[in-house]
């Protein structure tokens, strides 16, 4: 066991050095930044439907985005919450779409690097497919938010209307934050089989969706406590600081979704040379 799991590490290592990981996460990292602002407007355009208070956007994101990021977001997310837009989800939704896709269009052309791929399928087809991951990832995050927010609501409902134990309404508070993740590791998934230009069995993908996002929340949380307590980039770079940490945070979620990617690539050639 500790010899396979040696050898697995020994290879990833190698198609990490190979692929150039750091360099795709930079480039990931860009197109985040610039995909994150129109990505924000057209989610949260949804909430204020959905009659979600604004401090409670603010508390879960402050609690998945690192430093003094959730700080620099605060105006324009309590702007966009409390204030339905109407024209934006009628007019601006395809500029809006078409932005924030930008971001899941380079993990597409990350991840055929990876898979060691060539594009082949038209730009259109590309971007459509970029857009509809986008849509997900939205949903999925929405949904992160609702369940936290409403569950309880729904939970109270249930139970005074069905008259059910409090062994069952607990059940039910651990089936809100699983449906959270599955709806998240879902998403992931989707990512990982539909991005690249070559169609991996979902068994193989797997091992990289749950490496990535168990990963993706420990590195989030250290580099959290790292800028919280250590790293005062505000006095370094002033008003630029909640810019520098967001890219830094991106950096980091282009290696770690990397990283799942080269995992998946492994797992699948260990699959087809076993069944080969």
């Amino acid at each position: 066991m500790f010899k396979k799991m040696k050898k697995f590490g020994k290879e990833l290592i190698e198609e990490f050095q190979k692929d150039d990981v750091p360099v795709l996460a930079s480039s990931q990292a860009y197109y985040y930044l610039l995909a994150i602002f129109p990505m924000l407007i057209l989610m949260l355009s949804l909430l204020p439907y959905f009659s979600i208070d604004s401090e409670r956007v603010m508390g879960f994101i402050s609690s998945n985005v690192p430093g003094d990021t959730a700080d620099m977001l605060r105006e324009n997310i309590v702007s966009v919450v409390d204030k339905p837009s109407g024209g934006l989800l009628t007019i601006g939704i395809l500029g809006t779409l078409w932005s924030a896709s930008n971001g899941v269009n380079a993990f597409i052309k990350a991840a055929n690097i990876a898979y060691n791929v060539e594009e082949t399928r038209s730009f259109i087809k590309v971007r459509l497919i970029s857009i509809g991951l986008t849509l997900g990832m939205i949903l999925a995050i929405v949904v992160a938010i609702m369940l936290p927010v409403f569950g309880d609501v729904i939970i109270t409902f249930v139970t005074d209307l069905l008259r059910l134990p409090d062994s069952t309404v607990i059940l039910f508070q651990i089936l809100r934050w699983a449906v959270s993740i599955i709806v998240m590791a879902g998403v992931l998934m989707a990512l990982y089989h539909i991005a690249p230009n070559e169609k991996i069995p979902f068994k193989s993908i797997i091992p990289g969706a749950l490496t990535t996002a168990v990963l993706w929340q420990v590195i989030s949380l250290l580099f959290s406590f790292y800028i919280s307590n250590f790293g005062n980039y505000s006095a370094t770079y002033g008003s630029l600081g909640g810019i520098i940490i967001l890219m830094l945070w991106f950096f980091l979620t282009g290696i770690i979704l990397m990283v799942g990617a080269e995992i998946n690539v492994i797992t699948s050639r260990h699959r087809q040379s076993k069944h080969g």
